[in-house]
């Protein structure tokens, strides 16, 4: 049985804005490698496979709650247009709860984090979408 949700990974191009954009939700970075060779050809099924493993950890989150950042040496990773896309099959978006998504959303915005719609209110709570990195599309959720 499932206990708790324990990370996400994101395949970005642009590690240090990603880093970034995640340390302005309190991510703080845990560990830094490179992933290679057959083991991890194995594991994640990508033959041939280099790529820069970052673990970001949400300060004082417990349990612990991690986004790991993978940037590709090999192979090539294509475009995805449609990543930003909420009407595509597949991961749709990640949310984090925050305590005041007003307060939040003014941090960020005043740190050049995109919103992408107005704060709404459903099934009694306060949500907004926000543009990640790589299209990633992040949601804040306030429960009062």
């Amino acid at each position: 049985m499932v206990r708790h949700f324990d990370h996400v990974t994101i395949a970005v191009r642009d590690m240090e804005a990603a880093k970034h954009f995640f340390a302005l939700l309190g991510f703080e970075e845990a560990v830094a490698v490179v992933i290679s060779g057959p083991v991890m050809d194995g594991y994640m099924g990508v033959p041939g496979i280099e790529a820069e493993h970052v673990t970001l950890a949400l300060r004082g989150a417990v349990p612990r709650l991690e986004v790991q950042l993978l940037r590709y040496h090999h192979p090539a990773v294509p475009d995805d247009p449609r990543a930003a896309r909420l009407d595509r099959l597949g991961l749709n978006h990640i949310c984090f709860a925050v305590d005041d998504v007003v307060a939040e959303v003014a941090r960020l915005e005043a740190a050049g984090v995109t919103r992408r719609n107005e704060i709404m209110n459903f099934h009694g709570r306060k949500l907004v979408f926000l543009d990640g990195p790589e299209g990633v599309v992040v949601e804040l959720s306030e429960r009062p």
